[in-house]
């Protein structure tokens, strides 16, 4: 499967991700074309940042009265009214306007004011819509089927802004990540900087289709590299890389274990539902022959890795163990999954019943499997064997 992937360990901006993409092979003039649109031109140059040569773009007018237009298009209003107009085609409009009410969303709620009435003073007008614009058409032209990312580096510190000094991550940035699944992380430098812009958050969370802790298992064919416009002490870079990657997501998780043996069944029994219900993604509870011939119980919960030490506590106190031992796991691989109600006509009547679907990275089915309590009301309901209701729900599936 074709996988583009990016690694924001310098943070991200529009034209950092412009200049990856660039570096990766998609051609200037696809870009320049559109923005010509706005009355904008594309510099392309290659700088070296920290030993690593990148792309480096800006985008100029192409006359005075072109940056004199500028600040009649700095207001919501005004940047989606010259897209809309720009006679480009419906899929770049509509991707362009969609990353834009990301950002102008993320003001209106930072400032406390309607999107309408919001003046972008920080984004550079018809800079903005470069990076837009750009990043839009250099995404369709590659049409990799997936799209990942690392955690990316948002930076430290404050940032200078027409507001005043505003902390980083931005505000507005801040607004951008909490409704996706992008992970983000402070730093990587102690000196204060502001490496992820509101741009090209609201990029990545349009285009990112998986967010990952660590570089996925992949065959690298091509990598680009797109320059910042700050000098730091390290390479102040986007990579973005285009290569071949397996057709199961990766997911990172903690196992933990531990061995009981003064604990009833009944509060095992107990422990699954609470672990479950705090967030254990499985619990699995084997009977073991311990030290002096001692029965007992092994406890094996798998979790994420945010929630590993909380779960931890968590089988401490339901158990009364003294130790949980976390297992060198790297991850799991997984099936992409959904839910998704349908509806069923058994015996004449209609039910709903929820599914689950797992799906791989191209989307292709691998299982369905019926919510159990659903299908076991319905069974009840209708006086029928459970397992005929769940061959029923997952044929219709299959069949829909």
């Amino acid at each position: 499967m074709k996988a583009l992937v990016f690694e924001p360990f310098s943070g991200a901006s529009g034209d950092m991700i412009i200049g990856s993409l660039l570096d990766l092979g998609v051609k200037e003039s696809k870009i320049a074309d559109a923005i010509s649109a706005f009355n904008l031109e594309m510099e392309v140059k290659e700088v070296e940042k920290q030993g690593i040569v990148a792309t480096k773009v800006e985008f100029i007018t192409k006359s005075k009265k072109s940056a004199e237009r500028a600040i009649n298009v700095r207001s919501y209003t005004g940047i989606v009214r010259t897209i809309k107009r720009s006679g480009l085609s419906e899929e770049l409009i509509h991707n362009s306007l969609s990353i834009f009410e990301r950002i102008a969303n993320a003001e209106a709620n930072v400032h406390g004011d309607p999107k309408e009435s919001v003046t972008f003073h920080e984004l550079g007008a018809l800079d903005t819509i470069g990076d837009l614009i750009g990043s839009t058409v250099a995404f369709l032209d590659i049409r990799p089927d997936i799209i990942i990312s690392t955690p990316i580096s948002v930076g430290s510190g404050f940032v200078e802004t027409e507001h005043g000094l505003l902390p980083v991550p931005a505000p507005a940035t801040v607004e951008i990540l909490k409704s996706t699944s992008l992970l983000y992380q402070g730093g990587p430098l102690a000196s204060a900087s502001e490496l992820l812009t509101p741009t090209g958050a609201a990029l990545l969370a349009h285009f990112v289709q998986r967010s990952e802790p660590f570089l996925p298992q992949m065959r690298i064919e091509k990598a680009g590299y797109g320059a910042g416009s700050q000098d730091l002490l390290m390479p102040n870079v986007l990579r973005a890389s285009l290569g071949e990657i397996a057709d199961l997501s990766r997911d990172a998780i903690e196992v933990l274990e531990t061995n009981v043996d003064n604990v009833t069944g009944e509060v095992l029994g107990n422990l699954i539902e609470v672990l479950m219900a705090e967030g254990a993604k499985d619990v699995a509870i084997t009977p073991v022959l311990m030290k002096k011939g001692r029965t007992g119980h092994n406890i094996k919960v798998i979790t994420a890795l945010q929630d590993a030490s909380r779960i931890a506590h968590r089988i401490m106190e339901e158990t009364g163990s003294l130790g949980v031992r976390a297992m060198q796991v790297k991850h799991r691989f997984v099936a992409d999954r959904e839910e998704k109600k349908v509806k069923v006509r058994i015996k004449g009547v209609e039910k709903e019943v929820v599914v689950k679907i797992g799906r791989d990275a191209k989307g292709n089915v691998l299982n369905v499997a019926a919510e159990f309590e659903d299908v076991k009301r319905v069974a009840n309901e209708l006086k029928m064997p459970l397992k005929d209701v769940m061959k029923i729900v997952e044929g219709t599936f299959f069949y829909k």
